[in-house]
């Protein structure tokens, strides 16, 4: 099934951290580049952040997708202090080939992804086809590709 997951650091070796979590992750089909981005929502005074979207070819479900993406975050020493607050790594299930789930704490597709530049742009480089035509222009805010991991 296709999948994609969405991943951002903040905190610490934001790249490191990005590169890890990607090396550890299984079914990996392709990696978007990388974007710098200003935080969206939380407290003020964060540093930007580094996000990227992964592409899995993948027999997981999304609950074990879920699992997976804590227990990476919590290997890379993630505190849950506040919510959208600064984190050394923050791992969202974006998508499960064409699954829809809503629960308390899993919703796929991931329900503000479509309003963030910083995952549809990196989205858009992997699977142009998922992504909306016209969704530069109803997206704000601005993200600044890095390069790859």
């Amino acid at each position: 099934m296709r999948a994609f997951l969405g991943l951002g650091s903040n905190l610490g070796h934001r790249r490191r951290q990005l590169r890890n979590a990607v090396a550890a992750l299984p079914d990996v089909v392709a990696v978007s580049p990388v974007y710098e981005t200003e935080p969206v929502g939380g407290p003020p005074g964060q540093g930007p952040y580094l996000n990227l979207v992964v592409e899995l070819d993948t027999g997981l479900t999304a609950r074990q997708l879920l699992e997976l993406a804590h227990r990476l975050e919590d290997a890379a020493g993630r505190e849950r202090v506040e919510r959208w607050g600064p984190r050394t790594l923050d791992v969202d299930v974006l998508l499960v080939g064409d699954m829809t789930v809503d629960e308390p704490d899993l919703v796929v597709p991931h329900p503000r992804m479509w309003e963030r530049r910083f995952v549809l742009a990196p989205l858009a480089d992997l699977a142009p086809d998922l992504v909306p035509p016209d969704w530069q222009s109803r997206v704000a805010g601005a993200v600044r590709r890095t390069g790859t991991l």
